[in-house]
């Protein structure tokens, strides 16, 4: 069985990176394999260069440098032997990705309790300011 051989184009066309990219991609060192060429000099992809395009893309998309998507690529080329790296990288990210999820879901919380409290005031017909701060029973209050 001969293994399936992609133009630039088509591998911008199922990655959703777009040819510019792929060339700064492999320049940068981004790609896990080398790069074949056919005998024009064009380059041609692997079905296994588009997953691994895939995975960049998510890493991209979840916020990882690319020193450090160029890093692992490396890892990868170099072969096996040095998983515990690749799998210290990944879980470095995994804990930067975890910290911005636990930020997002108390900003999420946030929004949530307006949200809410808008309802609540427009389902009540409320006038003013919702968010207005109440004088405090007691409290008292100068005029300016």
């Amino acid at each position: 069985m001969r293994a399936e051989v992609l133009r630039i184009g088509e591998v911008a066309r199922r990655t959703g990176l777009s040819v510019h990219t792929l060339r700064l991609y492999e320049r940068a060192g981004l790609l896990a394999g080398e790069v074949l060429r056919d005998e024009t000099g064009r380059r041609v992809y692997s079905t296994w260069d588009v997953e691994w395009l895939g995975n960049c893309v998510k890493f991209r998309a979840s916020g990882m440098p690319l020193a450090t998507i160029s890093r692992l690529a490396r890892l990868v080329r170099e072969g096996s032997g040095n998983e515990a790296e690749r799998l210290e990288v990944l879980r470095e990210h995994q804990r930067h990705i975890t910290a911005q999820l636990s930020q997002l879901h108390d900003c999420l919380d946030l929004i949530n309790s307006k949200v809410t409290a808008y309802e609540r005031h427009l389902a009540a017909n409320g006038t003013g300011e919702p968010w207005q701060q109440q004088p405090r029973p007691g409290a008292v209050t100068s005029t300016p």
